[in-house]
């Protein structure tokens, strides 16, 4: 008989399918990264931009990280940039596992990690608010956060659904 009590198995099957969504959700992220870097890359030889120290600049003002040399600086800069990224994937995993996959999932997920750097990255003053940006680098941002979302929400809703099958067989 159910009750409105949650019970022991639905609390040990809730922190299973979490743990699941977490594991998944790092995957996940890593490959969103790695798409998104691959579309930054190329974005930046098409244009001639050079590539952004904002990730290094965070960790500075964050954490009080200091490097020694551009080699350092490098390094701190791209670990920032792919430990955000892959963390961002929690998230996303999390919403295929309860529910939200597909184009709902990826657009929530899409809001929450643009809309978290539109706000973080003035506040930190690593940015202008995006009201002072030119519309060209609004576009390219936007494009590049949903190159992200869209790699990574792919590699979440496949991940829980292979694990959904094989659940089933």
């Amino acid at each position: 008989m159910r009750t409105d009590k949650p019970t022991t198995e639905d609390t040990t099957t809730t922190a299973a399918r979490v743990a699941g969504a977490i594991g998944k959700g790092i995957v996940a992220g890593l490959i969103g990264t790695a798409v998104m870097t691959v579309a930054q890359m190329i974005e930046m030889q098409l244009s001639g931009r050079e590539s952004s120290d904002t990730p290094y600049q965070a960790a500075k003002k964050v954490f009080g990280v200091k490097a020694e040399d551009e080699e350092s600086k490098e390094m701190v800069n791209n670990l920032m940039h792919f430990t955000y990224g892959t963390a961002w994937g929690i998230p996303r995993a999390l919403l295929a596992e309860f529910g939200s996959r597909g184009a709902a999932g990826t657009a929530t997920h899409f809001g929450a990690v643009w809309g978290a750097a539109l706000l973080m990255l003035p506040s930190l003053d690593l940015s202008e608010p995006i009201t002072e940006w030119e519309p060209e680098a609004v576009g390219k941002d936007a494009l590049l956060h949903g190159i992200y979302a869209i790699a990574t929400g792919l590699a979440a809703d496949a991940l829980t659904s292979k694990a959904d099958k094989d659940k089933e067989a």
